[in-house]
């Protein structure tokens, strides 16, 4: 992490990191490095969402705390620490991922948490939570109600949402559909792709 966020943010790219958990320490440590957002799975409860607001937020908004020499260089050569801690709060993403049943049937009131920037879903946790899985044909009614509905939470709220997709179609879908953040597709699988077309090809 500390090497792969400097060298996303040296290519122009916002360098986001999926921590494994909301424990303030992992909030800080990848905000620290530079990270332009921090994206926390699994999310369940408004309580947590306010507490990650708390560790990812300076004051007064939040408690984190302020030094790391890493952080603001990641945001521009020239921006200096004080500029950083000035603008750190509207610019850093706070994002949750709406894949619980808990997190679902709350979805509302978290969304309306002051410093959650961005609700994005995980498809596959959110369908094996509430009991309407992905499956090899698509994504149940069940489940397509319940991601729209996390959509209109964030737009009412006045956040963005986001989502994981499954290939470059579905991706275009969630776009066409209202979704501000979109993911694509994950390196190793883009890798694994690749790989498969240049087999095929010279086997052919």
């Amino acid at each position: 992490m500390h090497e792969s966020v400097p060298a996303i943010a040296a290519l122009g790219v916002s360098p986001i990191v999926r921590i494994p958990g909301m424990e303030p320490w992992m909030v800080k440590r990848a905000l620290d490095c530079g990270a332009h957002g921090i994206l926390v799975p699994l999310l369940r409860t408004v309580k947590e969402a306010e507490d990650l607001v708390q560790a990812a937020k300076f004051p007064p908004l939040g408690k984190r705390g302020f030094g790391s020499p890493y952080s603001a260089k990641q945001f521009g050569a020239t921006i200096s620490s004080l500029e950083y801690l000035n603008q750190a709060n509207e610019n850093i993403l706070t994002m949750v991922q709406i894949e619980t049943k808990e997190a679902l049937e709350a979805v509302d009131e978290i969304a309306a948490v002051k410093g959650v920037d961005v609700l994005f879903v995980g498809p596959f946790d959110l369908g094996i939570n509430i009991g309407h899985r992905v499956s090899e044909t698509g994504i149940p009614p069940e489940l397509d109600d319940a991601i729209s509905k996390v959509q209109v939470a964030a737009k009412k709220a006045g956040k963005k949402s986001g989502i994981y997709t499954f290939n470059g179609a579905h991706a275009k879908q969630c776009q066409q559909r209202g979704f501000d953040m979109v993911h694509v597709v994950t390196d190793y699988m883009g890798l694994e792709d690749v790989v498969k077309q240049y087999l095929t090809t010279a086997k052919s």
